[in-house]
């Protein structure tokens, strides 16, 4: 069964983006870019939620434009080629989403893991991410904590959710600081 994998970028006060939104914080040195890619290539579909899709779509399709940093460029091609899913009532279609889960996602996510292929990536948010921790369907947790106080912004995970235990599989430093952290589904 392909395995569904959470990534996400935290700030050490747990949230992730700032008061106003903003996701100018992450610090992508060559070891964290590695990582990323390295989860990329054990999968063959991402998966988003609304917020993070926008954000998403507004910049990768054309990236190369916007930055020459060596991540934006390796990554901008895979993103373009690799199938999207997006989880949103809201967006019905969009020209760059492979699929719109609008509803039944429990048993949408569930029937995708049970098909053949490589993992299933969902990359930052939280609002999805809670939503699939509840439902049990999120297999990995890769957590990485960048050295910033943001004083607000989105939590990590949306209050009010169960206690979830969770195991710990491993832990490293990155360049810039970034503390990496792998928790499995206990």
């Amino acid at each position: 069964m392909r395995k569904l994998i959470f990534w996400v970028h935290t700030s050490i006060d747990g949230h992730i983006d700032g008061p106003a939104g903003e996701f100018d914080w992450p610090m992508m040195g060559e070891e964290l870019s590695a990582y990323s890619e390295a989860l990329c290539e054990r999968s063959d579909t991402f998966l988003y939620g609304r917020g993070v899709w926008e954000g998403m779509v507004a910049f990768w399709p054309n990236a190369e434009k916007m930055s020459d940093h060596p991540h934006v460029l390796k990554f901008a091609p895979l993103w373009r080629s690799t199938p999207k899913i997006v989880a949103s009532t809201t967006i019905e279609h969009d020209d760059w989403a492979t699929e719109v889960i609008g509803t039944d996602l429990a048993e949408r996510i569930t029937d995708l893991k049970r098909q053949p292929g490589a993992d299933l990536l969902l990359t930052g948010g939280s609002g999805l991410a809670g939503e699939l921790t509840r439902l049990g369907l999120i297999d990995e947790y890769h957590i990485a904590v960048h050295p910033v106080v943001l004083g607000g912004g989105r939590p990590l995970f949306p209050r009010g959710g169960d206690r979830l235990g969770l195991r710990f599989a491993e832990s490293r430093v990155c360049d810039e600081g970034v503390v990496v952290t792998r928790y499995d589904r206990a």
